[in-house]
């Protein structure tokens, strides 16, 4: 079943909207991030993506408080991404309670250490492949490096991760819809189900990404869409589900 995973960005303990990324260019949203949880809780979403935006350029987590407040109050499950760089960091989540880890930073620059930690955490990681014209970004989107995403993907073994999101950094926040042809690609390469970020703003573009799902897609992450209006939840869920009928 193809998801629609509603996002929380933290930043400074505050729910807001970034545009590609860029920490100067935020839309406040609420500023008490629970009540974001709660409304997503209530319109029935198979669980909530968090990310914490000052961990990711820190390079350690910076809103544990808001999100452990998240995860003790709302019955969904939580995947949370951002600044996780350490095996300390994903004890202290799943202890929460925290549902999955994205390993961004960690997942380019560290493989064989994110295998080991898949390996003791199964199904609990994800791969978190953020992407600017098809190379990877770390370090909260501030470095872009060599590596090719599809690249990164193909020298990953077989391990027991969750899958993979996967980011289009410059259509993240910009309203102008996912990035089809390279989230196709991903998921040609992916032995992993592979879940889509960045850029949806429409219905229409939540059936184009369902339309991948034969190829390993799993789901879709939706944020400013969802909390400027142009997308509404319900709606949207009902569009993917006659469109998987039709699959």
């Amino acid at each position: 079943m193809f998801e629609i995973i509603p996002a929380i960005d933290l930043k400074e303990g505050r729910c807001v909207r970034l545009a590609q990324g860029q920490m100067d260019r935020e839309t406040l949203y609420y500023e008490d991030p629970l009540d974001a949880a709660r409304m997503w809780a209530s319109r029935q979403a198979p669980r909530i993506h968090v990310v914490d935006l000052d961990g990711a350029v820190t390079g350690s987590p910076k809103n544990l408080p808001a999100i452990e407040r998240i995860v003790q109050t709302v019955d969904l499950p939580v995947q949370v991404g951002g600044g996780i760089r350490t095996q300390e960091d994903i004890i202290r989540y799943l202890e929460i309670g925290v549902d999955r880890l994205i390993l961004g930073t960690l997942a380019c620059q560290d493989p064989d250490y994110v295998q080991r930690l898949a390996e003791t955490y199964p199904r609990k990681i994800l791969l978190g492949l953020d992407a600017k014209e098809g190379y990877v970004a770390i370090k909260g989107w501030q470095d872009v490096t060599q590596a090719r995403a599809v690249d990164l993907i193909k020298s990953y073994p077989d391990i027991p991760v969750a899958g993979i999101v996967y980011t289009d950094i410059q259509r993240d926040g910009m309203l102008v819809g996912p990035n089809v042809p390279a989230t196709e690609e991903v998921c040609r390469v992916s032995p992993f189900p592979v879940i889509a970020s960045g850029g949806v703003t429409s219905r229409e573009d939540l059936i184009a990404l369902a339309g991948l799902t034969g190829l390993g897609l799993a789901g879709a992450i939706v944020g400013k869409a969802l909390y400027s209006g142009r997308l509404h939840y319900r709606e949207a869920v009902e569009a993917v589900r006659s469109t998987e009928k039709n699959l």
